[in-house]
Order: C-alpha cells, then sequence, then structure tokens
C-alpha cells in the first residue's frame, strides 16, 4: 500500500507540475493571452469560493498578500472583481467577482476542457475517467475540501 502511495503521490506531482506546463504552453484562447496564470486562477477561486477575504486567496496561492493586492488591482482595474469591506469587520476586504470575471472563467475554463479533451482523446477509457473520479471524490472528502 505504501509503495502504491507513494508511486501514485510522485505521479500526482509530475502531472501537476509538467501538466501545469504543458497546458500553459499549449492552450490556445484569447482569454489567456489577455491575463496571467495567476491571474485566471484567483478569478477561479473567487468564483468558487467569494466572496471571499484577499488573505485567504493569498493562502490558497500560496503568496504574500503584497502579491495578491497588486493581481486585485490589476483585476479590478479591468472590472473582473469588486472590492468590498466585509460587512462584521470592517479592516477585512471581500473580494467578488463580476460578471465579467465570470465570462472570463468560463472561456478559460471552456479552454482547458477542449485542450484535455484533444490531448486524451481515444487515450483514456470512460470507465478509467470514472474511476479518476471517485478517487478524486475519496481524496476531496478526506481533506474536507468544501464544495
Amino acid at each position: 500500500m505504501k509503495d502504491n502511495l507513494r508511486e501514485a503521490v510522485v505521479l500526482f506531482e509530475e502531472v501537476m507540475i509538467h501538466g501545469t506546463e504543458r497546458v500553459l504552453k499549449s492552450v490556445e484562447s484569447p482569454v489567456w493571452r489577455l491575463y496571467s496564470p495567476e491571474q485566471l486562477h484567483l478569478l477561479k477561486i473567487v468564483g468558487k469560493y467569494g466572496p471571499i477575504a484577499s488573505g485567504r486567496i493569498a493562502v490558497m496561492q500560496g503568496v504574500h498578500k503584497s502579491a495578491i493586492s497588486n493581481r486585485l488591482k490589476k483585476l479590478n482595474e479591468k472590472g473582473l472583481v469588486e472590492v468590498e469591506r466585509a460587512e462584521d469587520d470592517h479592516r477585512t476586504k471581500q473580494i467578488i467577482l463580476t460578471q465579467a470575471g465570470h465570462d472570463v472563467v468560463e472561456e478559460s475554463n471552456q479552454a482547458i476542457y477542449l485542450y484535455l479533451e484533444q490531448l486524451i482523446d481515444g487515450k483514456v477509457e470512460d470507465d478509467e475517467i470514472q474511476q479518476f473520479i471517485e478517487t478524486f471524490k475519496k481524496v476531496k472528502s478526506i481533506l474536507k475540501i468544501e464544495d
């Protein structure tokens, strides 16, 4: 079990690192030329978990708050996010995705989906994809990751 788990972790890391690199280099979409991968990731986080504090975004992206402040400023100027003070604590900024931000996230997601669909089409069977889904649902549950 432990050897299999170690191999699974190594493979997961390799796919995350090299897969991300390949997707970033290969996805063809105007939205991927307009925004950095970090900005798109931030928009996806806000879209999924928003309204969300900028400090939590920094933790989720693994960067200092100053990097998030810079990204948020640029995204706010482009009308993709709004920054509001939290009602319960006026020192905390809550980040909200605008409709334009939702549109960018959807366009980015669609570009990634189409790229990956073309990449694995005919190479991975439906039952293998289903097993992947079930395994990741279990891992997500174990990690207590919110929807």
